[in-house]
């Protein structure tokens, strides 16, 4: 449900980006705006707090971006906190960013591999990832997660390529289940 609640929004700010040619400054504010999220945890549960009333929320909203970004963002968010979808906002903002950055030729991989990666092993699944998909340029984003033993899980978008170790051993695992039932 989320997601559906994301990419309806999501999809509808890329709209009015699109139509007022706005696309690119709509995506340095909305990264403004996460970052500031990101950045102040505080203002966030204010602004999803149940027991402030819309009316509060809308306030203080304009009182700190007013001026700051444009206005159709400003409206944006407001309409948010009307439809008590303000819980969304990283969600929304994630899609948003993501479908601006595709339309400009910008891929987004997040990595994950069991240890830390040097620098050339980034370099190097970076081209794979520019050679394999239709992207000019990718921004990487790199995790480790040391329960996945041995490998690496790369995830563009919807996409993921799960090559851990983890998972061949979990798959071993099923199948020799399968065997034993037989």
């Amino acid at each position: 449900m989320a997601k559906l609640i994301s990419k309806t929004y999501g999809e509808a700010l890329y709209e009015v980006a699109m139509e007022e040619g706005m696309a690119d400054s709509f995506l340095d504010e909305t990264e403004a705006v996460s970052k500031a999220f990101a950045d102040n945890p505080d203002f966030d549960r204010l602004l999803n707090h149940p027991k402030i009333s819309k009316e509060e929320k809308e306030e203080v909203l304009q009182n700190v971006f007013k001026g700051r970004i444009s206005e159709e963002l400003t409206g944006f968010l407001l309409l948010l906190i009307k439809k008590d979808r303000f819980g969304e906002l990283k969600e929304i903002l994630t899609y948003f960013t993501g479908k601006v950055k595709a339309e400009n030729g910008i891929g987004i991989a997040h990595v994950t591999a069991a240890m830390e990666l040097s620098e050339n092993q980034k370099e190097q699944i970076a081209k794979k990832l520019l050679g394999t998909t239709g992207y000019q340029q990718m921004e990487m984003h790199y995790y480790t997660d040391d329960s996945l033993i041995g490998g690496v899980v790369i995830r563009i978008g919807d996409r993921v390529v799960d090559s851990s170790i983890r998972t061949k051993l979990e798959e071993l695992s099923r199948k020799l289940y399968q065997i034993q039932l037989q």
